[in-house]
């Protein structure tokens, strides 16, 4: 495999992740009824749809196909989140457990990714920049978790 195919594919997968991440959010968004929460996950959809923009890009530049949509295993995440906001006497912790659980995969996928040694420069800058903000983010709704419950 070329080196150019195998950053497109690595960078793929983070590619997907976002996608499953950006409906992830949506559908929290529309699974709350606190204004403040439907606007931090509608926030958090736009962050995951730049830095899908971002990596399409970069994928683009090696000369590959980016993957044009989520996953199988993103959209049996999102119809869990759901069902589980359905039959949840409190939805709203409910669906923000299911984020931090959403993101702390995502995170994982990064970390993964920030210990490849051959990652060219521009990469390795934007992966620990997605990563950061993924970090943050997780940070973030474990505070609204706290305030919640």
């Amino acid at each position: 495999m070329k080196y150019t195919e195998e950053i497109s594919n690595k960078l793929n997968e983070l590619l997907v992740k976002n996608y499953d991440a950006e409906k992830g959010y949506l559908n929290a968004a529309e699974n709350v009824d606190s204004d403040r929460l439907k606007m931090f996950f509608k926030r958090r959809a736009t962050e995951r749809n730049q830095f899908a923009n971002e990596i399409k890009n970069e994928i683009k530049q090696y000369g590959e196909e980016p993957k044009d949509s989520g996953s199988f295993k993103g959209t049996m995440h999102r119809n869990w989140m759901t069902l589980k906001s359905t039959f949840s006497g409190n939805n709203e912790e409910a669906v923000l457990e299911e984020a931090i659980r959403g993101e702390k995969a995502s995170l994982e996928e990064y970390n993964e990714l920030v210990t490849e040694k051959n990652l060219p420069p521009t990469i390795d800058a934007l992966v620990l920049k997605h990563r950061d903000a993924i970090q943050s983010a997780i940070n973030t709704e474990k505070l609204n978790e706290n305030i919640i419950s």
